[in-house]
C-alpha cells in the first residue's frame, strides 16, 4: 500500500516534470519578434507555465 503510493506520487512528479520542461522549452524557443507580436513577456509566461503545472 504505502508502496504504490510512493510510485503513483513520483510518477506523478515526473509527469508534471515532463509537461513543465515541455512548456518551458516552447517559451523559449519563441523569439524577440514573437513575443512582440502577441505582446507577451518571457518572464510572465514561464511564472504562468509554472502555476498552471504545479499550481
Amino acid at each position: 500500500m504505502i508502496f504504490s503510493s510512493i510510485v503513483a506520487r513520483t510518477k506523478d512528479r515526473i509527469a508534471k516534470r515532463s509537461r513543465y520542461t515541455r512548456l518551458v522549452a516552447e517559451i523559449e524557443s519563441l523569439s524577440s519578434r514573437d513575443l512582440a507580436d502577441i505582446n507577451g513577456n518571457r518572464g510572465e509566461m514561464l511564472r504562468h507555465a509554472y502555476l498552471e503545472v504545479y499550481g
